[in-house]
C-alpha cells in the first residue's frame, strides 16, 4: 500500500483535509466551514475530517500536518499572532494529539504554502524560495534548501506586518492594521486593501474580487480601477524590492486571490529597478501552479 500523507489547512472561512499519495497526488479532499468564533469548534471540525479521510480511505493516519493562521510559540506552545483571534493564546496541537491521538507537525499556513510550491509546484528545483499569500490579509513562507525557515521567534516570513517602503506623501501614514500598527504592507497589498484604496476614493463599497472584475469589462469603473490596480502593483514592488533586498530569492511564487490576475507576475518585475539596490535582477515572479490547492498541499508535506 501507498504510503499516504493527510494534510489540514485551517483557514479563516474554511478547513480543508488532503491526502497526497508518494506521487503528490491528491487522493480525498475535503472541507468544511471554519467555526472561527470557536476554538473547541476548530478543533472538533479537524477532528471529523480526519476521520472522515480515514474511513474513506480506510486507513489510520499516525501523524498529520496542520497549516494554521498564526504559529505556535516556541517558548509556551501556544498560538500567536493568528487573524483567527480565538486561536491566539490556546495550545493547538497539543489539543489536537489529544483529541485524535495521533502527532501533528503545526506550520503557519504561509510556509506551507511555499513548502507546497516548492516540492512539486511553481518554485519546484529552486533553492531560495518566497511564497507569499495576497488575499484577505497578507502572509509569506520562506523556504531555502528545501527546508521551511521559520526563525528564533518563529516569524520569518512576517513580511505584511513592516510598513510599506518608500511611502508617499499620500500614503502616510497608512491604515490601521488589525496588529495595532499604522502602514503595514498588509494593509495596502492586500485584497482588503486594494478594495479599501478604490472604495475611499470612488465613494464605492466594493469587494476586492468585484473590483478586479472591473478591470476585465468596460464600464463606469473600469478606468478607476485600472488605476487602482496600477498603485497596487507600485506598491507590491516595493514591498517585494525590500525582500528581494534583505534575502536575493531566486524566485517569488504568487498565491492568494489577488494572484489571479496573471498581470502581476508580469509587470510586478518591470518595477523592481526603481527600488532594488542591484542594476541586475534576475529574480523570477511566478504565479502558484496549484492556487488553492497549495496550502493543504504544503501541510500534508510536513508528514515525514
Amino acid at each position: 500500500m501507498k504510503k499516504l500523507k493527510c494534510g489540514i489547512d485551517l483557514g479563516g472561512t474554511k478547513t480543508e483535509v488532503g491526502v497526497l499519495d508518494e506521487s503528490g497526488k491528491i487522493v480525498f479532499r475535503s472541507r468544511k466551514s471554519t467555526p472561527h468564533e470557536s476554538y473547541s469548534g476548530i478543533v472538533e471540525t479537524i477532528h471529523e475530517l480526519v476521520q472522515e479521510a480515514e474511513q474513506k480511505l480506510s486507513t489510520q493516519f499516525l501523524k498529520i500536518g496542520v497549516g494554521t493562521p498564526g504559529v505556535e510559540s516556541a517558548k509556551t506552545g501556544l498560538i500567536k499572532n493568528s487573524n483567527t483571534l480565538v486561536l491566539i493564546g490556546n495550545p493547538l496541537r497539543t489539543d489536537l494529539e489529544k483529541k485524535m491521538k495521533k502527532k501533528v507537525q503545526l506550520a503557519n499556513d504561509a510556509n506551507c504554502f511555499a513548502l507546497s510550491e516548492t516540492v512539486d509546484g511553481a518554485a519546484s528545483g529552486f533553492r531560495n524560495v518566497f511564497g507569499i499569500i495576497l488575499g484577505t490579509g497578507v502572509g509569506a513562507g520562506i523556504v531555502i534548501e528545501g527546508k521551511i525557515v521559520e526563525g528564533k521567534n518563529r516569524i520569518a516570513g512576517e513580511w505584511g506586518h513592516n510598513p510599506l517602503p518608500w511611502m508617499k506623501p499620500s500614503e502616510f501614514p497608512g491604515p490601521t492594521c488589525y496588529c495595532g500598527r499604522l502602514g503595514c504592507i498588509e494593509t495596502f497589498v492586500s485584497g482588503t486593501g486594494l478594495a479599501r484604496d478604490f472604495n475611499e476614493l470612488n465613494k464605492t463599497s466594493f469587494t476586492g474580487e468585484e473590483i478586479t472584475q472591473h478591470i476585465l469589462k468596460k464600464g463606469e469603473y473600469q478606468k478607476p480601477a485600472i488605476e487602482a490596480l496600477t498603485r497596487y502593483e507600485d506598491r507590491l514592488a516595493r514591498a517585494l524590492s525590500h525582500v528581494i533586498n534583505l534575502l536575493d530569492p531566486e524566485i517569488i511564487v504568487l498565491g492568494g486571490g489577488v494572484s489571479n490576475l496573471d498581470q502581476l507576475a508580469v509587470n510586478i518585475p518591470k518595477l523592481f529597478s526603481k527600488y532594488v539596490f542591484s542594476n541586475e535582477i534576475e529574480t523570477k515572479v511566478v504565479q502558484a501552479k496549484f492556487g488553492d490547492s497549495s496550502g493543504v498541499r504544503g501541510a500534508a508535506w510536513l508528514v515525514e
